[in-house]
């Protein structure tokens, strides 16, 4: 059972989200793109990402003799909660396309049961 706390938390997540995703389409260089690029954009944008987590975890285990350690371990996370981010404001873009507002957090919630489920967890 979900507390009035975080269901205000998820609809407050929820809201920031889809600000944060209509922003990105109303920017005056996407105002004019075609909607097929968009979409590419932004699923493109989650890897671009994700190289990123990577960058910060080789900078933070000093992979890398040149640099040596130039991150933390919470940069790492920064990082992959950018991946994160980016991925939900991917998914609400997907729905605006239809003009259906995304509730991502439950749309994430279900996800991670379907994954918990599928490892035997649930």
């Amino acid at each position: 059972m979900t507390s009035n706390a975080e269901g205000a938390r998820a609809a407050r997540t929820n809201a920031l989200v889809r600000a944060v995703s209509q922003w990105i389409d109303s920017s005056p260089e996407n105002q004019d793109r075609d909607p097929e690029a968009l979409l590419w954009g932004r699923v493109a944008k989650v890897a671009e990402e994700s190289g990123e987590v990577i960058a910060a975890l080789v900078g933070a285990t000093g992979q890398n003799p040149r640099k040596g350690t130039s991150a933390t371990m919470g940069d790492v996370e920064r990082e992959l909660l950018d991946v994160a981010m980016t991925a939900l404001c991917a998914v609400e873009h997907l729905h605006a396309a239809d003009h259906a507002p995304a509730d991502v957090m439950a749309l994430l919630a279900a996800h991670v049961e379907t994954v918990a489920r599928r490892a035997g967890l649930t």
